[in-house]
């Protein structure tokens, strides 16, 4: 058997590696590839004999990878903080930036002092950010919400190897933004965190081939200047919030004036900016007066 469509007959797994290093130029997908096929641990599974099935399994990620498939969809699969989160062209791909975005909520809860508090996750994709706060913070409830059939079918499947704790207390919900939030919510949330699309219409042709050919559009480019979502997010949540409660929403770096402006300009006391692990402005917290009265 050749080496174009699968392993050789006797193989081990450090000549695969070899190869996925040699063909893709990049060491880190080429190890993730063999651990994935193989089952095994690194590096020990290294000089163990590929079999049949387990060569074709890897020769076929490695042509996926070849033609620019995101590692994360070759997988099918990729860790989030505690998680270990099924991914595929239904969602976008988890990012360390918004493991930054559940870190700030999660400072921002402790914060508050709400003992179990009700969370929002708005454009909830995978169920990343929604998943992480119940397995995180004990007793919290959560509301994961998304208007893709698709992507609520991922967070769903996600939801269920969360653990019957953590998947007790999240509700799914299908719907445009707030529109998927039943009406008897509004005034009593603690907390909405966003990762909304946040790329601009004339931004895209900047994105790199992995991420604008193959992630979901709907999920990353939001009007002409990027803040279309932001801007639904931040206008819609003085309705929803308790007096006192918090927005925390992922942007691109220079979005932070501009939404900060939009956080202050509905009403929030407080719109702080975080930087993300480069150092760079990623997460906005905007946080509503006390005593304020209830938007109608």
């Amino acid at each position: 058997m050749g080496r174009a469509g699968t392993a050789a007959a006797a193989e081990r797994w450090s000549s695969l590696y070899d190869l996925a290093r040699e063909r893709l130029g990049d060491r880190s997908s080429a190890r993730w590839l063999v651990e994935d096929a193989s089952g095994g641990t690194w590096p020990g599974v290294l000089d163990e004999v590929v079999t049949a099935r387990t060569g074709e399994h890897f020769m076929a990620m490695l042509a996926r990878r070849e033609r620019g498939e995101p590692i994360q969809y070759v997988l099918g699969h990729w860790s989030f903080r505690r998680l270990d989160l099924m991914v595929d062209r239904r969602v976008l791909v988890p990012r360390p930036e918004t493991e930054v975005v559940v870190e700030v909520a999660l400072a921002e809860l402790a914060r508050s002092g709400v003992a179990q508090p009700l969370v929002v996750d708005l454009g909830t994709g995978s169920g990343a950010i929604a998943i992480s706060v119940a397995v995180e913070v004990a007793g919290a409830r959560v509301w994961a919400t998304d208007r893709s059939p698709g992507a609520l079918a991922v967070a769903s499947a996600n939801l269920s190897g969360a653990g019957s704790g953590a998947a007790g207390r999240v509700q799914l919900a299908r719907g445009d933004w707030w529109g998927a939030l039943p009406p008897d919510l509004a005034g009593t949330v603690d907390m909405v965190v966003s990762n909304p699309p946040y790329v601009a219409e004339g931004e895209v042709a900047d994105l790199p081939p992995e991420v604008a050919d193959w992630e979901p559009g709907e999920a990353l480019v939001a009007g002409p200047d990027g803040l279309d979502a932001l801007r639904v997010v931040l206008a819609g949540a003085p309705r929803w919030l308790r007096p006192g409660g918090a927005v925390v929403c992922e942007m691109a770096p220079h979005q932070a004036e501009a939404v900060r402006g939009l956080a202050l300009a509905v009403g929030f006391e407080r719109a702080d900016v975080h930087a993300d692990l480069a150092g760079r402005d990623r997460v906005l917290v905007a946080v509503l007066p006390e005593g304020r009265r209830q938007p109608h």
